[in-house]
């Protein structure tokens, strides 16, 4: 019987997340809420269990205590299977006390932990994208080619690849030549994606729309290459590793032309969780066969009064009273008071209940209860965890152009007003 391989999953939590603040003030890039009820690393975790892999690493350094929470309450396997998924964060040693400088950086520097899994195979994932993939079929292609690295690689159009790793590809699917993030007026006729290579891995002719292959920053590396790789100071996959490699080894690209967002800046965050509410969704959460695994909470259902709701996702544990609510996601246990409207708001929820006391208490001090406040009209946001918004607020209800930045309560980034985590936005307030 031919011995199942040993591979082991390292999810890359990112740096300080810079592009998504300020959803990254308090926390890392993978512990952001997604979709609801969701949190990022949630997504590349579960691609991981529905393709059988249960030994599972995430890097992280900046602001690791809600991803620690979170992991720790959400994926526990039983004794039997020999699975995990634990957080590595940076740590100084007798050999290094630097933080991780790349995503190289951090997987080297933690080498000496994967040991302890004797793995034949790593899977190197990124904790910021939104995909569902099989990576037994991605490995099943890394041995039957006989590659040392595989990539895997979405058909992209040459407007989407400017801010892309672009790779260069033989009829086998085998990668010659790769670029990172080209300029707009650079000339990639030599990285066109090949009829043959198409036409074998997807089944589809090349056109316009998908004649170049970009990174999706999915590795799946042969143990000992992926250390022979490390054995230099070189500090980044994508522009240091990944191109010498090529050079001298055997690359396979795994073609995947399935839905895949990178969700690294807010816009892309924004939209991409708007899409979802959508009557047709790009991605669909609804597939039983592979589900989006994430924190059981055991909270009721939500209960909406007299509301008019459409196009829009509502989290468990949310009461709703007279509200209307459009093309919005409503994150769990968020209170929306009577005469509320929502259009195009992504509302994260609360992370408890507030009690009576609480209420009555905030309400001597004027301090708004968590949700959102009676008669408040909110358009274009999203509303962090926690955040108090007062009554009769207007937020982002007219067309005025406003200036980009940080302040106090709020940011606006590509003309998305994002409330802060434990904001306090006192009744009346304009914006």
């Amino acid at each position: 019987m031919k011995k199942d391989p040993k591979v082991v999953a390292i999810v890359l939590g990112g740096g300080r997340g810079t592009r998504l603040y300020p959803l990254t003030m308090d926390r890392s890039k993978p512990a952001v809420p997604f979709a609801g009820k969701y949190r990022l690393v949630d997504i590349p975790i579960s691609n991981c269990i529905n393709s059988g892999l249960r030994k599972i690493y995430v890097l992280t350094q900046f602001n690791s205590a809600s991803l620690h929470n979170h992991i720790a309450s959400t994926y526990n396997f039983d004794q039997f299977s020999g699975g995990f998924v634990e957080i590595l964060a940076a740590e100084q040693t007798n050999t290094s006390e630097s933080w991780y400088q790349g995503t190289a950086d951090a997987v080297r520097k933690n080498l000496k932990h994967f040991h302890d899994q004797n793995a034949d195979y790593y899977v190197i994932l990124s904790g910021d994208q939104l995909y569902r993939m099989d990576f037994a079929d991605m490995l099943q292609r890394h041995i039957d080619t006989g590659a040392e690295l595989t990539i895997a690689a979405k058909p992209i159009s040459r407007s989407q690849a400017t801010g892309l790793g672009i790779i260069g590809a033989d009829d086998a699917g085998m990668i010659k030549k790769f670029y990172e993030k080209p300029a707009a007026d650079m000339d990639l006729s030599e990285y066109k994606v090949p009829e043959k290579c198409m036409k074998d891995q997807l089944g589809l002719d090349v056109n316009s729309s998908n004649e170049y292959l970009a990174s999706m920053g999915i590795y799946i590396f042969t143990a000992q290459a992926m250390e022979e790789a490390l054995n230099n100071d070189k500090t980044d996959f994508g522009k240091e590793i990944i191109p010498g490699f090529i050079k001298t080894r055997p690359v396979a690209a795994y073609l995947f032309d399935d839905f895949w967002e990178d969700i690294g800046t807010i816009k892309n965050f924004y939209e991409t969780n708007l899409n979802l509410s959508s009557e047709k969704p790009l991605f669909n959460f609804y597939d039983e066969s592979a589900p989006i695994y994430t924190h059981r909470r055991h909270l009721p259902a939500t209960k909406a009064n007299f509301c008019n709701i459409s196009c829009s996702l509502t989290s468990e544990g949310s009461i709703i009273t007279n509200a209307y609510i459009v093309n919005s996601i409503i994150g769990v246990r968020t209170f929306i008071e009577a005469g509320a409207s929502l259009d195009g708001v992504y509302c994260m929820g609360a992370s408890r209940y507030e009690t009576d006391e609480e209420k009555a208490e905030n309400a001597k001090n004027g301090i708004p209860n968590i949700g959102i406040g009676k008669a408040t009209i909110i358009k274009k946001a999203i509303i962090d965890q926690n955040a108090r918004i007062g009554a009769n607020c207007r937020i982002g209800i007219d067309n005025i152009p406003r200036p980009e930045g940080d302040f106090e309560m709020y940011s606006i980034h590509d003309g998305i007003i994002v409330i802060n985590k434990n904001a306090i936005i006192p009744d009346g307030t304009v914006m």
